[in-house]
């Protein structure tokens, strides 16, 4: 199948939907746990199993979504988990109008707006490999990259204020009508989408569920990739909520500090997706992931010595900021990587197979980190995280021709 390039104007129109969908996730931030919290009276337990039940629920029914999209178009895919993320959401504030909302609700969402994103995403990722020549790729994945980090600066201010103003559901509101946006920018796309080289078997196999992790796995460049990634997000966003715990509670940190901690740090994923294909250009893709890659660890460890006041503010924001930044410069690196050396013909598997994987270690690290902080309160659990990241690089790959010659053995197997 000959590899077509897709025009700018198309790609504008992709990578409006995907910002779409991203602000949209982004003003919804937090929506669940505040509506859990201030309508339907949840305690602490409640609310934890609302975020790590819904993630890792989601995930695992996610695990035969891979191959089936793996075997469809992409563009319909996208468009039909956009709409499914936007009816599931659409419910709440349904149900929350009719006073019928009740916590298994919020739990049935969760898991199906999880299960969603994991399959959009391995479409969105699918369908890049297509349709962009393998040149266009970071490019493609930095502005997709960008794109994801001012959201993330301005979604949950914005969605905090409609909040505010206007009462819990909005933000679900607002999460719903950027999923529907997204879909419409899907649709206006356009232009011709490559038919998959074969069709499914009408019995879905076990191979065929398995097929992104043996292919992970048993890959010399993308396995140590894989430990790395699913290790460090593991335990970056296991800390997060006992940030918010310490930020808020013994240290006194109003809700816009807490906010400004939080948004501030973005800018430096802006500084860090800009500079992604600059330092590839100069440096190389294994030198930049080997140095990004340890980078990002090394600052963590440092919000465990935040203080009350002023100083401890800036120094979130440093340390925050630091972190941001790092990680913009390694993820569409990262993402261009793992593309490069997955064929064609397992590319929504194996995305879709990291996902997964990604889910689940986060909602396990977050419930052991959540019972760490119980036994010896929230600063040591981030202390323990940010002390376990600092040996993480070693995961990172070492073999220097390794990647050319698996990249080129693996593109030739998806072109068969």
């Amino acid at each position: 199948m000959e590899r077509r390039g897709v025009s700018a104007q198309r790609f504008g129109w992709f990578r409006a939907a995907y910002a779409a969908s991203a602000y949209g996730t982004w003003l919804g931030f937090g929506a669940f746990p505040l509506i859990a919290i201030t309508v339907l009276d949840c305690g602490p337990a409640e609310v934890a199993a609302l975020a790590a039940t819904g993630r890792a629920v989601g995930a695992v029914a996610a695990v035969p979504i891979g191959p089936w999209v793996e075997f469809h178009r992409k563009r319909p895919v996208m468009v039909a988990t956009a709409l499914a993320r936007c009816v599931a959401l659409v419910s709440v504030p349904a149900a929350y109008a009719l006073g019928l909302l009740g916590f298994t609700q919020l739990l049935v969402v969760s898991v199906v707006v999880a299960a969603s994103t994991i399959a959009f995403g391995a479409a969105c990722g699918a369908y890049l490999k297509e349709v962009l020549p393998p040149e266009e790729l970071l490019v493609a994945n930095g502005r997709l990259e960008s794109t994801t980090w001012t959201a993330t600066l301005v979604g949950p201010p914005l969605g905090g204020m409609l909040t505010g103003v206007f009462g819990p559901v909005t933000a679900v509101l607002a999460n719903t009508a950027g999923h529907l946006l997204s879909a419409l920018g899907v649709v206006a796309v356009g232009g011709a989408e490559p038919r998959p080289e074969r069709a499914p078997a009408r019995r879905m196999r076990a191979g065929e569920l398995l097929a992104g992790w043996r292919h992970v796995l048993g890959h010399p460049v993308l396995r140590p990739l894989f430990l790395n990634a699913v290790v460090v997000n593991g335990l970056i966003m296991a800390a997060e909520p006992l940030l918010a715990v310490l930020l808020l509670g013994p240290l006194g940190f109003s809700p816009w500090q807490y906010g400004l901690a939080f948004a501030a740090p973005c800018v430096g994923g802006l500084v860090g997706s800009r500079l992604a294909r600059r330092l590839v250009a100069r440096y190389g893709q294994r030198r930049v992931l080997l140095t990004a890659g340890a980078a990002r660890v090394c600052w963590p460890l440092g919000l465990a010595f935040v203080r009350p006041g002023v100083g401890g503010l800036v120094l979130v924001i440093v340390v925050q900021f630091g972190l941001v930044t790092c990680c913009a410069v390694f993820n569409p690196v990262l993402a261009t990587c793992r593309l490069e050396h997955t064929g064609r013909d397992k590319v929504a598997r194996t995305l879709s197979a990291w996902s997964v994987s990604s889910s689940l270690t986060i909602a396990a690290t977050t419930a052991a980190w959540g019972l760490l902080a119980a036994a010896t309160g929230p600063r040591a659990a981030i202390g323990a995280a940010g002390v376990l990241l600092l040996a993480t690089p070693l995961l990172l790959p070492r073999r220097a021709g390794a990647a050319g010659r698996s990249g080129v053995r693996e593109e030739e197997a998806g072109a068969g």
